[in-house]
């Protein structure tokens, strides 16, 4: 059950998927279901190509959009990256760093992560920082061990004051996509983990603020129960986020 001082966050993650006019059918519909955004955040991550089209029609509404990714240089040689200044610049107001996908599909190192939020961080970029284990790793036991490598390597340059700026998502790489979920009890007991370092590492107050979200294979029908545990604040979406009967139901997760 999210604290009364972190505001629920519900994101959707588009991949690589959806072209031009679904994306911009997409924003519309979300943008006419979420009223004043007063009680929960929801975004969406679009490809960077549709970027300053969906912030376009998504202005003049609470919902965020935001990158899928960055490079954390300024400037350079570095074909196919972007900027956080380039996000910032097409109207995006966040950004993925760390993807599971991103570090199993493409090898992006636990060494290139700080920097990333920082660059984000520095260029006003909200960032969801994405941590989760294997499926080996999980049943070799090793998942906090993982997940404590990672978030040090996240959370490498950040200071007490970024807590309300940056969204850790727990993200179990085995449930990405493969229609498994987590429980839970599996959820919430490394989102309390989780909760419990960042206190270790910025303080108490910090903890309390910093929200938890998770991720891998959300649906409607479980939406609902993933949001009423402790500590989970808010839910990143991937497949269920690219219709609207799918994602509509999960940002309003607790419809009667």
């Amino acid at each position: 059950m999210t604290h009364k001082s972190r505001k629920p966050y519900i994101a959707g993650n588009w991949k690589m998927n959806l072209d031009r006019s679904k994306c911009l059918d997409m924003v519309k519909i979300i943008k006419s279901r979420l009223g004043d955004g007063n009680d929960r955040e929801v975004a969406v991550f679009a490809p960077s190509i549709y970027l300053a089209d969906v912030t376009a029609v998504a202005q003049g509404s609470p919902l965020g959009v935001g990158g899928q990714n960055l490079w954390y240089e300024e400037n350079g040689a570095f074909t196919g990256e972007v900027a956080a200044r380039m996000l910032r610049e097409v109207g995006a107001d966040r950004v993925l760093v760390g993807h599971s996908e991103r570090r199993h599909v493409f090898h992006e190192p636990d060494e290139w992560m700080g920097r990333k939020v920082r660059a984000a961080l520095d260029r006003d970029l909200l960032p969801i920082y994405c941590v989760g284990e294997t499926i080996e790793e999980r049943r070799g036991n090793r998942t906090d061990r993982v997940i404590k490598r990672q978030l040090d390597a996240g959370f490498e340059k950040v200071r007490p004051e970024d807590a309300h700026r940056i969204t850790v998502a727990y993200e179990p790489v085995w449930a990405i996509g493969t229609g498994e979920t987590a429980t839970v009890e599996q959820a919430a007991a490394v989102h309390k983990m989780i909760r419990k370092w960042i206190a270790q590492r910025l303080g108490d107050e910090a903890s309390q603020i910093t929200r938890v979200i998770y991720g891998g294979s959300v649906k409607p029908d479980n939406a609902k129960q993933l949001m009423a545990a402790e500590d989970i604040d808010g839910l990143l979406v991937g497949g269920a986020s690219l219709q609207a009967d799918t994602f509509i139901p999960i940002i309003e997760y607790d419809a009667r």
